[in-house]
């Protein structure tokens, strides 16, 4: 139940995030649902692999309560958009898969991430405007650094 709470507490910063992020609408090809989905995924994947790194209390409880947060708020969300009872479980499905995906080709180590390898990872992704792939990468590096000292400071 705490690990729940934690849990609802860090998906609520991740939106905060993700939002404050892809309101700057000049970086992205379009303020959409695929780009909301990238930019939710890619932290999301920083805090499930900084749990794991950091080996923090109960990470694995912590992770799959994150994971559920996600899903749930990936069902919501494709309700709103317009998708009926009959299809979301496929639409969930398919997006929850590439959230697998994004996160088993995610290097494992924040460390060995440079500035030129996370851009190319987000050309990769093809959300980003391209002449805007190093600002956003800087961006989301910012994103990342405030994550680890976070981590650092609550071991």
């Amino acid at each position: 139940n705490n690990q729940k709470k934690v849990a609802e507490q860090i998906y609520k910063n991740i939106l905060y995030k993700s939002n404050l992020l892809i309101n700057d609408k000049k970086f992205f090809k379009a303020k959409n649902y695929k780009t909301s989905f990238e930019i939710v995924s890619l932290i999301l994947i920083v805090y499930v692999n900084s749990n794991i790194k950091n080996k923090l209390e109960n990470y694995k409880t912590l992770n799959e309560e994150l994971i559920k947060f996600f899903v749930s708020d990936l069902d919501d969300s494709l309700r709103n958009n317009g998708i009926g009872d009959m299809s979301i479980g496929k639409y969930v499905k398919s997006y929850v898969k590439k959230f697998y995906f994004r996160l088993s080709k995610f290097p494992k180590e924040f460390s060995e991430i440079d500035i030129n390898t996370f851009s190319n990872y987000l050309d990769d992704l093809n959300f980003v405007k391209k002449e805007k792939n190093l600002i956003v990468a800087n961006k989301f590096f910012i994103i990342f650094k405030d994550l680890r000292k976070s981590f650092e400071k609550n071991l």
